[in-house]
């Protein structure tokens, strides 16, 4: 099943096979990055979100339809998602219930306060975290390790902008680039901000954080 992805990452494959990570968020971000590592070789995913389909989601949540309105986001998904042999395990609830030890978080939420809660629950627990965010024709993914949310100068007033379907899939792709590196025990680089700016010319920049 992973031959293709095996000729890149050789014996790497089996650090994934007991490999567990929470995913919180099944909207623009979590319907990328849950379609791109649900069949790399995980133990389990946990899914959490507790809205519902609304019809303005589904232009940049592409594993929904318009007959699946008002069904819960999390359940949807992780039925589509089992495809592999990882178990995918839908929680609708808010994340502060969760309380299993994981690999990795993943947020692939679009709410600050949502964040602040990964944030403190992943330092309690000293378990990395993939931030990542969508605005605009920009993008941004860092994964947490030492240092966290406190370096956005961000409140919970904050107005997300509109959003463009290409632009949360190659956000999303690269959280989940970044997740499938870590997760096989591969390098990656921790508390570098990554910013994707695509109003223009494509760029990628990476900040260090001090």
């Amino acid at each position: 099943m992973f031959r293709r992805q095996i000729e890149i990452i050789d014996k790497n494959q089996e650090n994934l096979y007991n490999k567990e990570v929470v995913v919180v968020g099944a909207g623009g971000l979590g319907n990328v990055v849950v379609s791109e590592i649900s069949c790399i070789g995980l133990k389990r995913i946990y899914l959490f979100d507790f809205d519902e389909i609304e019809i303005h989601n589904i232009h940049r949540q592409f594993n929904f339809s318009q007959n699946e309105l008002s069904q819960k986001k999390c359940k949807v998904l992780s039925k589509k998602m089992q495809r592999c042999n990882t178990e995918i395990v839908a929680i609708d609830k808010k994340f502060e219930t969760f309380d299993k030890r994981v690999d990795l978080i993943i947020d692939c939420s679009d709410n600050f306060e949502v964040r602040k809660k990964i944030d403190n629950y992943a330092k309690k627990e000293k378990i990395p975290w993939l931030y990542a965010s969508v605005e605009g024709f920009m993008g941004q993914v860092c994964l947490f390790k030492d240092k966290g949310l406190d370096i956005f100068n961000l409140s919970s007033s904050h107005k997300v902008a509109g959003v463009l379907p290409a632009m949360v899939g190659i956000v999303g792709s690269i959280e989940a680039m970044i997740a499938t590196k870590y997760l096989a025990e591969l390098e990656v680089e921790f508390d570098k901000l990554y910013y994707i700016d695509f109003k223009e010319k494509l760029q990628i920049i990476g900040l260090e954080i001090e």
